[in-house]
């Protein structure tokens, strides 16, 4: 079974494979479930973790992991085994981590897994990221930026040159973001090409290449081809190092457009990880156009929204303004598992990178100045986005505190 060959899922169990003899299909139908249950489900991860006298399967929903089975302690190995000869995986390596992929189609969806499996005190654990390459794509106005941040990200974006970073932690929406603002350009007179790690999605009329480091294929090298192709417009999935970000801010200097990410709370904490990185203050401030940094967080169940009273005490400790007296939350029903939530929505803060950012970031100013100058010219702080829309009924208080930063509190 070829890791990249697109196979349906119901098909799996004629396969022939390591595990095609009749007294372990149970298992293969068995994980053939659990992907099908995920998909289903919208799981964006399953996790296989051996326990001392079970293995339990737990599933991560709109971004937070919930307990769906626990299996046999007896059919550990089996399962683990399945997982790697789909993810092409040696099986008999336990003692080193490894990684995998496969395709599998369900139904009419067409699923990409990221499987890896890492060795524990219990067995292997195994973790499957699950990408719906089938999956409508959100466009720039879908995001859900407030009006302001979305006319300032819309205009930068169409700019010919310049560097635009989109940051936040792992599964935050930054290739979602990143895509949206590909499909926002017009790409029929100019040469967009993209270097990802995951290829995620499919873009008409893009030219995408997966990263590949077990043959040398890095953000960096794959950078330095992607300059002989004559673009227009790069993206990057990650800048991760001094040489990647080096080349990037080049380029964006050079008459290209690029976009990419980083790893950072916040958006002018950004703007000091690439000075972290050992860009040169004058190259960062004349490069970089604008970061937008992001959150996801979980939409309440329209099926079971009520509206509910708030403190002041509620309030004030998460700086809502004094004439909200009602919030809403999810009480949970069958639409939503009894969760009380319905998919996720992103919340956002975007820094401009204009004339007095780009002195501050001349002279080396620290995150917080470059916060203080950015709340000036108008930037709205991610925790007052989330507010915002607190109070308009599409998330509750409980999930802007969980992933915005208290530092927002005060603004």
């Amino acid at each position: 079974l070829a890791a990249d060959s697109e196979v349906s899922v119901d098909d799996l169990v004629s396969r022939e494979d390591l595990l095609d003899s009749e007294d372990r299909a149970p298992v293969i139908k068995l994980v053939n479930s659990l992907l099908f249950e995920a998909v289903r489900s919208r799981a964006s991860d399953i996790h296989v973790q051996p326990r001392e006298t079970y293995v339990a399967v737990r599933m991560r929903i709109d971004g937070v992991l919930f307990d769906a089975h626990q299996l046999p302690k007896p059919i550990q190995e089996e399962v683990s085994t399945r997982f790697k000869v789909l993810g092409r995986m040696n099986i008999a390596e336990k003692r080193l981590p490894q990684d995998g992929r496969a395709t599998v189609r369900v139904g009419q969806r067409v699923i990409d897994l990221r499987i890896a499996s890492m060795p524990t005190n219990h067995g292997e654990r195994i973790v499957v990221r699950l990408l719906d390459k089938s999956a409508r794509m959100y466009t720039l106005a879908e995001l859900g930026m407030d009006a302001e941040s979305f006319r300032r990200f819309e205009s930068v974006i169409h700019r010919e040159h310049g560097l635009i970073l989109v940051t936040g932690p792992t599964g935050s929406g930054k290739s979602t973001t990143l895509y949206s603002c590909l499909q926002e350009l017009d790409t029929s007179e100019r040469n967009a090409v993209t270097l990802e790690d995951p290829i995620e999605y499919e873009l008409e009329g893009i030219s995408q290449t997966q990263i590949n480091t077990r043959k040398g294929m890095t953000f960096a090298s794959g950078l330095r081809s992607v300059l002989r192709q004559d673009p227009d417009i790069i993206m990057l999935g990650e800048i991760r190092d001094h040489e990647t970000a080096v080349m990037a801010i080049q380029s964006s200097l050079t008459g290209h457009m690029v976009f990419s990410t980083l790893h950072t709370n916040d958006a002018p904490s950004a703007v000091t990880r690439l000075l972290d990185l050992g860009i040169e203050p004058y190259l960062a401030s004349s490069s970089l156009l604008a970061v937008l940094a992001q959150r996801l967080v979980r939409r309440i169940c329209p099926h079971c929204r009520e509206a509910v009273s708030v403190t002041s005490a509620e309030r004030q400790a998460v700086g809502l303004r004094h004439d909200i007296d009602t919030v809403y939350r999810g009480v949970g029903c069958d639409h939503c598992r009894g969760t009380g939530y319905q998919g996720r929505f992103g919340v956002f803060e975007l820094l401009m990178v204009t004339g007095q950012i780009q002195d501050s970031i001349q002279r080396r100013a620290s995150a917080a100045e470059i916060r203080a100058l950015g709340l000036q010219e108008g930037m709205r702080p991610m925790r007052l986005d989330g507010l915002q829309k607190v109070i308009e009924g599409k998330t509750t208080l409980d999930e802007v505190t969980r992933v915005t930063v208290d530092v927002d509190v005060e603004t």
